[in-house]
């Protein structure tokens, strides 16, 4: 009987993270484009070992929008960002819940407060070990997004927008 249960509960696991595996490609698959600008970052730290750590233009915006309390930012939410024609996203707006309706060209980005920081779908993009040079001249990050505001980092674009580093060569 035990390794009964034991052999249930093992495919149960195996099978929430294929499901789970299976919902990101669909994201990355299907997902709005949205484009953020990346800001500056100490170049010390721009690079180390087989990743970049990221920084975005939208992070700044949205820190004069947050409601903060005398301690500290107020809880997790969406962004609600203005695409343009490239698909660019510029924050409009900092809401705790998500908007029922938005203007055709605006779309949600959850975002989450961790450490009293403010946090998209990550800090870093990780790429193959000596291919830190494809990505060094990165300006944008570039989302899959659904409708809920879910956001993964799918690909670094350069400053014409064009894909860069190992996707690039592959499409």
């Amino acid at each position: 009987m035990r390794k009964l249960v034991t052999c249930l509960v093992g495919v149960g696991i195996l099978a929430a993270v294929n499901v789970s595996i299976w919902q990101k490609e669909q994201l990355l698959d299907h997902g709005k484009i949205v484009l953020l600008p990346l800001a500056p970052v100490d170049p010390r730290s721009l690079m180390q070992g087989d990743y970049m750590r990221l920084r975005f233009q939208a992070e700044q915006e949205m820190q004069r929008l947050l409601p903060k309390t005398k301690d500290h930012v107020v809880a997790d939410g969406y962004a609600i960002v203005s695409l343009n024609e490239q698909q660019v996203g510029q924050v409009q707006a900092v809401v705790s819940e998500l908007p029922s309706i938005m203007a055709a060209n605006q779309w949600p980005l959850q975002y989450r407060i961790r450490a009293g920081e403010l946090r998209f779908a990550t800090n870093a993009f990780f790429f193959q070990e000596g291919h830190a040079d494809d990505y060094a001249k990165a300006r944008y990050g570039e989302f899959r997004v659904n409708d809920n505001g879910e956001m993964l980092l799918a690909n670094l674009r350069g400053e014409q927008l064009e894909v860069l580093g190992f996707q690039a060569t592959i499409k």
